[in-house]
């Protein structure tokens, strides 16, 4: 299980969590051994340290928003993808056994499980479901699972379970899907997680030991009831261990669970440090899984950050993982296969209409998983997206195209570690364009963000300097090469025609600052 702990004060970085089991004639507890393991990942990718800094300071201003004024609110959804790997028939754990853990999520995750109680009224239902997926990455049909067999005997903490080329299975993508790989781990492991920003998109998500997985076949007591696959989720959603991982001094940055200072094992329920009661039954703490009952309030609003405008796993709702397979193209409301917009164009679909088709380049720089983008209408709602990249290497590049309905439109582009696509860790670039040569537009030197606004029109886009339709000095209009005149109405601010409709003739036209521009 991951955790994140804390090296200089306050200053939060990633971590892995290991549950241990000490020798055969004591009974059986967890424990996390991981400062070695973060002093290695922090020692081979130092860049994480800021970016997950990053993450917790968006989680901080999310958790500030009222609940009315959240960009996202109600159940959400996050597809799952099991991947077993096995060395013999009693690692291949049963279909039944995979089952059990996802009813186990969904239970706990919601709080209908039956072991809840009230001794903490701050439990809450988190509102965030799981479900094995139905479509893979390419949009093929899936049961949820994949099942590798391996030569390897056992795994570790190192993640070669995540990859084909050592002995694993390689995920499918982590903006899709939330990986689980159910492996026989070495030592006492139980399993471990990864933060948010806490590794490579490639190694994102979750890794159990078989015998902990779900409620039934090979799990053992008193790890028997899926808690540790619970446990870290939570951790995979960016929380903390409820005591800080540390005395009292430390906390988990959620202020609904008591301070503690150090983790409880078994059940010891009423136990008092720090001032306080604590929180033991909390899914979060070390207790044994038959004490574990709740999450608070506090860790959902924590939890559901991530989904906010810039949340590290907001991708994930616009993920068609669960979607119906019978239907993956032309009728389902979302642009899959080779259509060029929603259940528009390719080859099976109708034409598209009162469009046009924008496109993304992104040319990565060294770090391909600090990266990514979205495309906004005039009313915030996210219209195409893309990154983290997690599969090409440095240097490649991914092209992405969708037929955009007439409107004005933003293009934002992102950067965790605030050093844009050029020069400071090698040379990439973006290019966006609307078909026909309308608008096109580029860069890469930037810091955290960069933003571009333009217009998709049948007949006029913005070219040429002053393209943001907030500032229209020197507005320039391209008339559509197809056309030979239009009919152009020019408003003023008060939206009032001073002139009668004009006809412009094929070629370009300026237009002075100070009018509002409208096509019909």
């Amino acid at each position: 299980m991951s955790v994140l702990r804390s090296l200089l004060g306050k200053k939060i970085y990633f971590t892995l969590c290991l549950f241990s089991l000490f020798g055969e004639n004591l009974t059986s507890q967890r424990n996390c051994a991981t400062m070695e393991v973060l002093s290695k990942n922090l020692q081979e990718n130092p860049r994480l340290s800021k970016i997950k800094e990053k993450i917790d300071q968006q989680t901080q201003r999310s958790i500030r928003v009222s609940n009315s004024k959240r960009s996202f609110q109600g159940v959400i959804t996050i597809p799952v993808v099991v991947h077993v790997v096995y060395k013999d028939s009693i690692q291949n754990i049963s279909n039944a056994q995979i089952l059990s853990q996802i009813d186990v999520l969904n239970e706990d995750f919601r709080r209908l499980n039956d072991d809840a109680d009230n001794l903490w009224p701050q439990a809450d239902d988190i509102e965030i479901e799981f479900c094995l997926a139905t479509l893979g990455p390419n949009g093929e049909s899936t049961l949820g699972f994949t099942k590798t067999l391996t030569n390897r005997v056992s795994f570790s903490t190192t993640d070669r379970v995540k990859s084909n080329s050592t002995g694993g299975k390689t995920g499918w993508p982590s903006d899709q899907y939330l990986n689980i790989w159910v492996c026989n781990l070495s030592g006492t492991t139980l399993g471990y997680a990864q933060f948010p920003g806490g590794g490579l998109p490639a190694t994102d998500g979750v890794v159990i030991d078989y015998q902990y997985f779900g409620t039934t076949g090979t799990v053992q007591s008193p790890f028997d009831l899926g808690r540790t696959t619970t446990h870290e989720v939570g951790h995979w959603l960016n929380l903390r261990h409820i005591w800080g991982d540390g005395d009292c001094d430390f906390d988990d940055f959620i202020t609904d669970t008591p301070l503690a200072d150090e983790e409880n094992y078994f059940c010891d329920v009423g136990h008092v440090s720090c001032g306080n009661v604590n929180m033991v039954q909390n899914y979060m703490d070390y207790s044994d899984d038959v004490c574990m009952n709740l999450f608070t309030n506090g860790q959902k609003k924590w939890m559901r950050a991530l989904f906010e405008v810039g949340g590290y796993r907001q991708n994930l709702l616009y993920s068609n993982g669960c979607g119906n397979p019978e239907s993956i193209t032309c009728n389902d409301g979302i642009q899959n296969g080779n259509e060029l917009g929603i259940d528009c164009g390719g080859n099976a679909c109708q034409p598209c209409t009162n469009c046009k088709t924008f496109s993304v380049t992104i040319h990565m720089d060294d770090y391909p998983e600090e990266t990514y983008w979205n495309v906004v209408n005039e009313n915030d709602e996210i219209v195409m997206m893309g990154g983290r990249y997690g599969s090409p290497l440095a240097g490649d590049s991914s092209v992405v195209k969708s037929c955009l309905p007439y409107g004005i439109y933003t293009f934002h582009i992102f950067d965790d570690y605030d050093d844009g696509l050029c020069c400071g860790g090698g040379i990439g670039d973006y290019q966006i364009g609307v078909k026909d040569g309308f608008y096109s537009d580029g860069g890469g030197v930037f810091t955290t963000t960069e933003s571009k606004t333009f217009l998709v029109t049948n007949t006029f886009t913005f070219i040429g300097p002053g393209q943001n339709y907030e500032d229209p000095n020197n507005w320039f209009y391209n008339l559509k090469p197809t056309l030979n005149s239009v009919n152009l109405k020019i408003f003023n601010s008060d939206c009032v025609i001073p002139l009668a409709p004009v006809q412009i003739l094929k070629g370009t036209v300026q237009i002075n600052p100070g009018v509002d521009l409208r096509f019909e």
